[in-house]
């Protein structure tokens, strides 16, 4: 793992101070890689390559980068891992090929080299982001991996082309325009996050997962598109037509193979290793396939909160003791979490509100403590089911359809005519006489989400009123555009006719990367400690995506193959309770230790001059947060994090 960045310039005045600027980019991101660093140019061309180096596999100096191949026709500079490297170099040994090292960088170049970049990319199975210079064709390729685990970030500045991992390297580039996108300020709005290919800034954009960018002949100034080499809606699209034909049994047998191979893929390191283990099905069943590869205890990590309703701890303490791993846990009070804040618009240096990116960088801190490299169970909801939104988004579609739109449009407005604890009131005198289990708490929220959806006109519009939040986000932005051309940016893809298959996908090609992957990635790297998920080699991605979906999904109740897996190591008794989830009692804490920081950021005249949001619509959404009448933490949230950011970067 570590941090790249680099560029093409076409200034004259700077073309003598090529090493000195890709040294600033790189300098950036240090924390990516504290333990080496390198810079190679090209001064005729224009062209600066900077490597920042975190030593997990060959620490040698073989490992250096960049490094240029055997035949001195390439260059890379590499973010992340090539798994399957041995494979490969066994297979060129064959072939006459010697190494210095045993670096996976090492092996990658000379696959390209036989193999040609096509050929050779589509062998890797990794975690990776890399820029490839060819010397004699004179083209630069960026390349990503199929997930989008590792970042990428390009664009231009007047005539030069600049790429990072980080936003923050190419700020340290010269006369970088921080000028906002508006456009994706608002999408920011809707999801939390900045989807690709946007960033927060104008002109600068991030590489789709699974995409190569390809630069010849860059004088015409002119980026082309980048083109797609793996997609997970045409795995998806492959999958529904060539199902897999076997029983529940054998595809269990199956995946259990193809984890287990995963998960000793991941294994391999020069350095300490371990994983974060929750409590949860997708971080369980990871700790157990590394135990059982393993000649000595696995070291497992967990952070605990003193609030029963967020602790799953003592569970994973449970879990680490009947697999006999070497377990490390620590919990943390309102201040130690609260302490974090102030860190956020550093480490996420682009406006991003999922909250649980701060136990995302504990649990990261206490890990990085013991171990450089660690491994975790993200990417199981989304490829093998385990959102709420996946079974219930379905049942709710199908019932709603049933009806007129014009007379579901209506209900959701009745609703709206009584605020939530009016409907809370009404729901409990109306049941204080029928049995316990039939109570909800919170009655009133629950009704207002329902009201938000039913009158989706169609099945997208309901997964889109599912995922976001700011839904009247021209309201809230100054200056909007108008996003119904793009809400879905190109997702309707009817050739994946299952509602809760289509979700999947969809979170796949976006959630995934732009959220889940952003959190642990900033998180892990800003204390320099590798992650690596194990769900997400594509094999296995493939494979679920390629089962029937009642093996993934049935009876209200997702990741059934996980769980027929995991029983093969763990008890069932573990997991009779739903999952708690990654969170933090973020509503009470806006209510408390954090009003007066979040009053101060949400100031009515402070919003009103900096020009990026209406305060109207903000500030009556705070107030009916702070009196308990609503809970607007996600919302809040988005808003905070934007105007932190702000505050630290412009």
């Amino acid at each position: 793992m570590c941090g790249i960045a680099g560029c093409i310039i076409r200034k004259s005045s700077l073309s003598n101070q090529l090493k000195t600027i890709a040294e600033q980019m790189g300098n950036a991101i240090s924390h990516r890689g504290p333990d080496d660093d390198g810079v190679w140019v090209d001064e005729q061309i224009g062209l600066a390559l900077s490597h920042r180096r975190l030593s997990i596999l060959d620490l040698s100096s073989q490992g250096h980068q960049p490094m240029v191949s055997s035949s001195e026709r390439y260059v890379i500079i590499l973010n992340g891992e090539i798994y399957n490297f041995k494979i490969i170099r066994t297979e060129l040994e064959k072939c006459g090929y010697k190494f210095r090292g045993h670096s996976d960088t090492e092996v990658a170049l000379s696959a390209i080299e036989h193999w040609g970049f096509d050929s050779a990319l589509s062998k890797f199975d990794g975690m990776f982001a890399f820029a490839l210079w060819d010397c004699q064709e004179k083209i630069l390729r960026l390349a990503r991996d199929r997930l989008g685990e590792k970042p990428l970030y390009y664009g231009k500045v007047g005539k030069d082309f600049i790429f990072a991992s980080e936003l923050k390297a190419l700020r340290n580039y010269p006369y970088f325009n921080v000028e906002i996108d508006r456009r994706a300020l608002e999408l920011y709005l809707l999801y939390a996050y900045v989807p690709a290919p946007y960033s927060i800034y104008k002109g600068i954009f991030k590489l789709f997962p699974g995409t190569v960018l390809t630069l010849k002949n860059f004088d015409s100034g002119i980026i082309p598109e980048p083109v797609s080499y793996w997609s997970a809606i045409k795995s998806a699209e492959e999958g529904q037509q060539n199902r897999f034909k076997g029983s529940m049994a054998d595809a269990a047998r199956e995946l259990d193979f193809l984890l287990k191979d995963a998960v000793n893929m991941r294994m391999e390191a020069d350095v300490p290793l371990g994983v974060f283990l929750s409590g949860g099905i997708d971080s369980s069943l990871i700790s157990a396939l590394m135990q059982k590869q393993s000649f000595r205890p696995v070291k497992t990590f967990t952070i605990g909160f003193h609030e029963k309703s967020y602790n799953e701890a003592e569970k994973a303490r449970e879990i680490a003791k009947y697999l006999g791993t070497d377990h490390t846990e620590m919990y943390v009070n309102p201040q130690d979490s609260l302490a974090v804040i102030p860190q956020l618009p550093d480490i996420y240096d682009e406006p991003f509100a999922d909250s649980s990116q701060i136990p995302t960088y504990l649990v990261s801190k206490l890990t990085r403590q013991h171990v450089t490299v660690s491994l975790s169970g993200d990417g199981g909801d989304e490829v093998f089911g385990g959102y709420n939104r996946y079974f219930w988004g379905k049942e709710i579609w199908g019932k709603i359809n049933r009806l007129p739109l014009s007379l579901r449009k209506i209900g959701a407005q009745l609703v709206n005519t009584l605020p939530p604890e009016i409907w809370s009131k009404l729901f409990n005198n109306l049941t204080a006489v029928l049995p316990q289990q039939t109570h909800h708490l919170n009655f009133g929220d629950k009704i207002y989400k329902l009201a938000e959806v039913i009158d989706a006109a169609d099945s997208e519009e309901l997964y889109f009123k599912l995922i976001s939040f700011w839904r009247n986000y021209q309201r809230v932005a100054k200056k909007s555009n108008d996003l119904s051309t793009e809400a879905f940016n190109g997702w309707q893809y009817s050739k994946i006719s299952n509602f809760s298959e289509w979700m999947m996908c969809l979170d796949l090609r976006t959630y995934l990367p732009d959220d889940i992957m952003v959190k642990v990635d900033r998180a892990s790297m800003s204390v320099g400690l590798e992650n690596r998920a194990v769900f997400l080699d594509h094999r296995i991605v493939e494979f679920a995506q390629s089962l029937p979906p009642e093996m993934k999904i049935n009876n209200h109740k997702g990741k059934l193959l996980l769980r027929m897996v995991l029983n093969e190591y763990l008890p069932e008794r573990f997991f009779k309770t739903p999952k708690m989830g990654f969170g933090l009692p973020l509503d009470s804490w806006l209510r408390g230790p954090l009003k007066s920081w979040g009053e101060n950021l949400l100031d009515e005249k402070t919003l009103e001059r900096e020009g990026f949001f209406n305060p109207e619509p903000i500030r009556k959404k705070w107030i009916e947060h702070l009196s308990g009448k609503r809970n607007w933490q996600y919302h809040i949230w988005i808003i905070l994090m934007f105007q932190a950011w702000k505050e630290r970067w412009l």
